[in-house]
């Protein structure tokens, strides 16, 4: 395994494990205390830094902003683009990587 694939890897489980975390905490400040609520651009970014595919799946688990279309039309174009950047490294970086 090189290196860059040990960064990326690292990188893509950082962004899930705080993608899950911000959307939790998110849907805990909605019940209990409205003014501490986590901007929704900020959910975004998380999602957009590789955050998406762990996001997504946590938000239909805890049924959180599943109304919302920003979120349930964004989040998936994210993941598409994601999977593409993914098959692109894998397909086209790594091999130039050696």
């Amino acid at each position: 395994m090189k290196i860059a694939d040990i960064v990326f890897l690292a990188f893509f489980i950082f962004m899930s494990i705080l993608a899950v975390c911000f959307t939790i905490r998110d849907k805990a400040a909605a019940k209990t205390d409205p003014r501490n609520r986590t901007p929704e651009a900020t959910l975004m970014l998380i999602a957009a830094l590789f955050g998406s595919f762990a996001m997504y799946i946590t938000m239909q688990i805890i049924r959180h902003k599943t109304k919302h279309p920003k979120f349930m039309v964004g989040i998936p174009i994210l993941m598409v683009v994601h999977a593409a950047l993914i098959v692109l490294y894998f397909v086209l970086l790594r091999p130039i990587l050696v």
